[in-house]
């Protein structure tokens, strides 16, 4: 029995992740802030970008290929960065990267991960890319930028989004703290969950072991807290200048939403636009992503990654379709993980490729750069 025939979409990984995992892991990594209407948001809209099937166009194979910063891509798509995913499932960061270096995609490893940039780029091939939440001192910002070449990663991605931490109310309700300490509550959820565990044992319980190495902290914080949020800055273009002349690498900006953010950030001297509203786990009051996304796109001549809401093919076609030219999913290569350790991250591919595949024969092209043609029409998202 294939993976396929158990699990043929990133749902029936969801539901499995959400049965081998505790209930505080899971609130963390499913969750939003507010009353969640902006993930929920995500998705609705996404389901307003329709296409126009098309036939009679005879047996083809579409091409999915891309080229992002000067390299090409079997597939539009990359892993996006998460935050401790080590608790999520324990080894996830190597796991990740090892998937995305085979797949020959783009792996963003999170300044706030479980894991050391040393420990995890010599397994992400040659498009590991570092996320970045900017430090206030200037040298821990420079040191962060020199272990992130050393360790192989190629690009840095900017932070934006977050000047402040978010209240994630049903995160905070589930328990979790930074460090994470498994509390009687916890420990029973733990208790339930025997693979997870299990592989705690042999990782040990994760922390944030880069910002921790900066750090004099003691004891726990809050997990919308933690050690990361001390030592993190709310940057400013003056900021985004000082970044840009310390880095000589390609620079991604994640988090812009609006056009007119997009055309200053291109005109000094930004490499690629990222189009996200963090999955709705900062702002609960914002649009959807790809109500967004044709504004950033006219705005802007530099490449336009999308991200949030993501759950199939299908949506990475729209995305696509209204101007994005690549498209990172963060969640869906967790659920993946939680539910089939690392085969599931290339499960997770596959899953997306298929999808791709089906839904570019029912729409008769060949090519990406095809899809906008198919649109019904300019998409009236409310």
């Amino acid at each position: 029995m294939t993976y396929h025939s158990r699990y043929p979409a990133i749902s029936d990984l969801k539901a499995r992740a959400r049965r081998r995992i505790p209930h505080f892991v899971w609130e963390y990594l499913d969750s939003a802030t507010g009353v969640e209407a902006t993930q929920r948001r995500n998705r609705t809209q996404l389901d307003q970008v329709l296409f126009n099937p098309s036939i009679l166009h005879g047996e083809f194979k579409p091409d999915l290929s891309t080229t992002l910063l000067g390299h090409t891509h079997p597939l539009p798509i990359g892993i996006a960065p998460v935050g401790m995913s080590g608790l999520i499932w324990p080894g996830a960061e190597q796991m990740l990267a090892r998937t995305a270096a085979a797949e020959n995609i783009p792996y963003a490893l999170s300044t706030v991960a479980s894991q050391l940039p040393e420990d995890v780029g010599p397994h992400a091939g040659p498009h590991a890319w570092f996320q970045l939440y900017p430090p206030r001192d200037p040298g821990i910002r420079d040191d962060l930028l020199k272990r992130a070449r050393d360790s192989g990663f190629t690009a840095i991605v900017l932070t934006v989004d977050v000047p402040v931490a978010s209240r994630r109310e049903r995160q905070t309700r589930g328990g979790l703290t930074q460090p994470p300490k498994l509390t009687p509550r916890l420990a029973m959820q733990a208790a339930q969950c025997p693979a997870w565990l299990n592989g705690i044992r042999k990782t040990g319980m994760p922390r944030l072991r880069l910002m921790e190495s900066y750090s004099d902290v003691k004891g726990t914080l809050p997990s919308n807290e933690h050690v990361g949020y001390l030592l993190r800055t709310s940057p400013d273009w003056d900021y985004f200048k000082a970044l840009r002349d310390a880095w000589d690498g390609p620079l991604i900006v994640k988090g812009v939403s609006l056009p007119e953010d997009a055309a200053r950030l291109t005109a000094q001297g930004a490499d690629v636009i990222w189009v996200s509203n963090h999955a709705g786990r900062q702002f609960d009051g914002g649009p959807a992503t790809i109500e967004t996304l044709p504004q950033v796109r006219a705005a802007t001549d530099l490449p336009v990654i999308f991200d949030s809401g993501i759950e199939g093919g299908l949506d990475v076609l729209r995305a696509l379709a209204l101007g994005a030219d690549f498209v990172m999913l963060g969640r869906a290569f967790h659920y993946g993980v939680a539910a089939l350790g690392e085969p599931g991250a290339a499960h997770v591919l596959d899953i997306l490729r298929q999808d791709m595949i089906s839904n570019m024969g029912q729409l008769g092209i060949r090519t990406l750069a095809d899809l906008a043609g198919r649109l019904r029409k300019p998409p009236q998202i409310s």
